[in-house]
């Protein structure tokens, strides 16, 4: 079975909430999350995969191993990472909210060429945050990979190239 039907069969709903974190604990889903995500990226020269905590770090971690790569971690407030960084505050997100985003600048250079890792972007405004983090450090922004696609078309053009396994309007109901 492809990874995006085995995905779809085993989504579910919690209280009106993605469990993303129930299916990364199946084995099968996180091992064909990794490569469903790295694959479209294995002939583009990525030197650095970024991942925005929490869950992103789960899906970045993985996909840097597939491509045989680093991983660069993306901070929300209240983390620790030391040395100088380059931060930036997203627009509101789907609930409204800004967060603040930190990357260790000494992580990336001019000749990194960066994929961008998460399990689904809705409005788009922590992976632009990310894309703005990623070019200030000098480094090429490569695209973004994807669990659910919820952007508008505006946003993942902004993005592009963007990898999706599914599009939000795919998923079973319940949300």
């Amino acid at each position: 079975m492809p990874f995006k039907d085995d995905l779809l069969a085993r989504f579910r709903w919690i209280d009106g909430h993605a469990d993303i974190i129930g299916l990364l604990a199946d084995g099968e889903i996180l091992a064909g999350a990794v490569e469903t995500l790295a694959e479209p990226f294995e002939r583009v020269r990525v030197t650095k995969v970024a991942a925005v905590e929490a869950r992103g770090f789960i899906l970045g971690a993985g996909v840097a191993l597939a491509l045989g790569v680093g991983l660069v971690a993306i901070r929300k407030p209240g983390s620790i990472h030391p040395g100088a960084k380059v931060v930036r505050v997203t627009s509101p997100d789907w609930r409204g909210q800004e967060s603040i985003l930190r990357l260790q600048r000494s992580t990336l250079s001019e000749d990194d060429s960066v994929l961008l890792v998460d399990d689904w972007a809705e409005t788009g405004s922590q992976a632009l945050a990310s894309r703005s983090l990623i070019e200030d450090c000098g480094a090429s922004y490569a695209g973004l990979s994807l669990l659910v696609d919820q952007l508008s078309d505006d946003v993942r053009v902004a993005l592009a190239p963007v990898h999706a396994v599914v599009r939000a309007d795919e998923l079973p109901p319940g949300g």
